[in-house]
């Protein structure tokens, strides 16, 4: 029991586990997409991010070869002004104190080199001269002398023109900028060359800035120290100018790592650098992670969420190094956007694709095999006549319907070996083919052919097709009532009913079978080698009997066995002893009372029993007009004439079965128990038993 409950467990949940072949083609597909679309889209997102990153890379390299070029050119242009100017003052073709001469050369020099912000020049006594540039539209000249206006600044500006300057204005402001007191003024007093410094005030204010300062001697007397600066106004309107991605930027720090210049193209000599600076603390955080080394370095920075590319490259100016930060949305940002767009897309593929897959697997496959499980269906019902062999366009599937089509021809070739109903029965009953069986009550008659035994020997060979037609009939009248054929004995046919499908009107539809295989013989015409019409015997009985299949592990046969069974094969022979055709037992008589008419035709004990059984002989169907008038009258009679005869009231009985021949003459029942009272009151010396007994089979 155990046993059998683990089966049916693992079998129902097995049951639970499977899905339909649509269903499975459908998964698979959508996998086999989804995988290779997580695939792709990886290895796309992998090439895409390693290609953003040489993009930001190229892009930095792009950025850090301006800021470095341009760099160099300051240097260049510096030195390149302080050389010139120097010369000019060495060869005394410039006096230091010649005004309008040392004007026109400062001013050209501003002209002329783009990048430079400031020419000045100290004296050694603290006088001051200078050449500054008001952006790109004007020009200074200012002039500080420790005599001539002690105290303050003259301010000469000028206008540039196409091709020249305008004077524009003279004003004199107090200050107190003194030059002596600056660094580079300073070295650059003691120095035997120029070099680069850092220069913050001015006369004008704080503007941060770079000066390459040196002396100035002629004929080996020192006569000042000039100065090119250059603001940091001007770097921060380049940087501006530079593309660094859209959203990007790009410092300049110097070897402290104080900030020199952010973009801002509004910057110069007048507007100090006010540029967005939201990304300057990134930048000095990664700064202070990259240390004070000189060498380039890069790293990938995240802040708030976002991440960025981050690159420090030296510049050709000591200590300077240029850090660019490029937001990685302005490269991955597309790229995870058009990722976004092929996952929707490929979204969309794999259920279009999936439903696609959906429909060829129920066109191409799943109807296909739907089909071919059909008909294994009729195979395992055993309805091979509606086996067909259905074509597909799928080799696998077409052989296997051939298969079984070829199957059920060759299981067909064997139906007519085999009760085909009674197969199907037991396996949609659910029975195994293994010995075994029950005690239940059915019903069962056996079917003969009277005299059959002469006619063979008569006409040898030529009794098959009369033999064949009637147990055609008789067989059709089965089936078609419900009963189950459980053997053709010679001439004999054996069918039962009850099993293996419940009937609880089977003593009803084996009387109903009875009556019906009596009416078809008789309507077909069948007649035997004199010419008469073919007689049969019918005996039916029921009662509870051993049903199942019996046999060995070898050979089974599902029959039915048991004392009811016998003695209906017992009242089929008693037909000969009273000339019936059909005779029924008590126990059949019961269950189908009132939907039969019967007449009782006497007490008999059967060859091999002792005791008596009531036999009725099956007269018709209760409705049946003859039937309910017989049962009116001369039967109403002949059972009145029966209960006398068992009561010993022999003339009684005698007076009631000759009334029953006035109406049916040759009724052997009647003639035979007739013959017996006679015979009993004539001898009163004979032993009277109310039971016959039938000493033949």
């Amino acid at each position: 029991m155990n046993a059998s409950s683990g089966r049916e467990t693992s079998s129902q949940t097995l049951r639970r586990l499977t899905v339909s072949i649509r269903l499975a083609v459908s998964a698979l597909v959508l996998t086999a997409i989804l995988l290779t679309a997580a695939l792709s889209s990886l290895l796309w997102w992998r090439t895409a991010e390693a290609t953003s990153r040489q993009l930001a890379l190229t892009i930095n390299e792009q950025i850090v070869a301006a800021v470095r070029k341009e760099v160099a050119t300051i240097v260049d242009e510096a030195r390149a002004a302080h050389t010139a100017i120097r010369t000019l003052f060495l060869q005394n073709v410039l006096d230091t104190r010649e005004a309008d001469k040392r004007e026109f050369v400062f001013l050209s020099q501003l002209q002329s080199q783009a990048t430079i912000s400031w020419v000045a020049f100290g004296w050694p006594d603290g006088a001051f001269f200078a050449a500054h540039k008001l952006g790109d539209g004007r020009l200074e000249m200012m002039e500080i002398s420790l005599t001539d206006h002690a105290g303050q600044r003259r301010v000469d500006e000028y206008d540039v023109v196409p091709g020249d300057i305008e004077f524009a204005s003279r004003r004199f402001e107090p200050t107190d900028f003194r030059v002596a007191d600056r660094t580079w003024f300073k070295t650059g007093l003691k120095a035997e060359e120029p070099e680069w410094f850092k220069v913050t005030d001015h006369p004008i204010g704080q503007r941060p800035s770079i000066a390459f300062a040196g002396p100035i001697d002629v004929y080996q007397e020192r006569q000042g120290v000039l100065a090119i600066m250059i603001e940091y106004t001007r770097l921060a309107r380049f940087l501006a100018q530079l593309e660094v991605g859209r959203t990007g930027t790009a410092f300049i720090f110097d070897g402290s790592g104080e900030l020199v210049a952010a973009p801002d193209k509004n910057a110069d000599e007048l507007h100090p650098a006010h540029g967005d600076q939201k990304l300057l603390s990134l930048a000095q955080t990664a700064l202070a992670q990259a240390g004070t080394g000189q060498e380039s370095w890069r790293s990938r920075l995240v802040s708030d969420g976002a991440a960025y590319e981050f690159a420090l490259t030296p510049l050709p100016f000591p200590g300077w190094r240029l850090a660019t930060i490029i937001p990685e949305a302005e490269f991955l940002g597309p790229v995870e956007t058009t990722l976004r767009r092929l996952i929707l897309g490929l979204a969309v593929g794999a259920v279009l694709a999936a439903l696609a897959s959906a429909l060829l697997a129920r066109t191409v496959i799943a109807a296909p095999l739907s089909r071919v499980v059909g008909e294994i269906r009729h195979v395992e019902t055993f309805a091979l006549e509606l086996v067909r062999r259905h074509p597909s366009r799928l080799k696998e599937i077409a052989s296997l319907s051939g298969a079984i089509a070829e199957m059920a021809a060759g299981l067909s070739a064997f139906r007519k070996f085999i009760p085909a109903d009674l197969v199907r029965a037991l396996l949609r009953q659910g029975v195994e083919a293994k010995p075994g069986g029950a005690i239940q009550e059915l019903s069962v008659m056996f079917v003969d052919v009277a005299g059959f035994t002469g006619l063979s020997e008569r006409m040898g060979d030529r009794v098959v097709p009369l033999l064949s037609h009637y147990l055609d009939l008789a067989s059709e009248v089965v089936v078609a009532n419900g009963g189950t054929i459980d053997k053709f004995i010679g001439d004999a046919v054996m069918a039962f009913w009850g099993a293996p499908q419940p009937q609880a009107d089977h003593a009803e539809r084996c009387c109903r079978a009875a009556l019906d295989i009596r009416r078809a013989i008789a309507d077909s015409g069948l007649v035997d080698d004199l010419g008469h019409a073919l007689q049969i015997r019918i005996g039916i009985n029921s009662g509870r009997m051993l049903v199942g299949n019996i046999g060995s592990e070898l050979r089974l046969n599902y029959t039915v066995i048991g004392d009811a069974v016998n003695v209906a094969s017992r009242l089929e022979s008693a037909n000969k002893s009273y000339g019936t055709q059909i005779l029924i037992g008590e126990t059949t008589e019961r269950l189908a009372r009132g939907a039969i008419v019967t007449r009782e035709i006497d007490s008999i004990a059967v060859y091999g029993r002792e005791e008596g059984i009531a036999v009725h002989e099956l007269i018709g169907l209760a409705g049946e007009a003859d039937a309910e008038r017989h049962a009116a009258t001369w039967i109403a009679r002949y059972e009145h004439g029966l209960a006398r005869y068992r009561s010993r009231d022999l003339e009684g009985a005698i007076v009631d079965f000759e009334k029953v021949l006035l109406d049916q003459p040759h009724d052997m029942p009647t003639q035979a128990i007739l013959a017996r009272c006679r015979e009993l009151r004539d001898d009163k010396q004979k032993s009277w038993r109310p039971v016959t007994a039938l000493n033949s089979k």
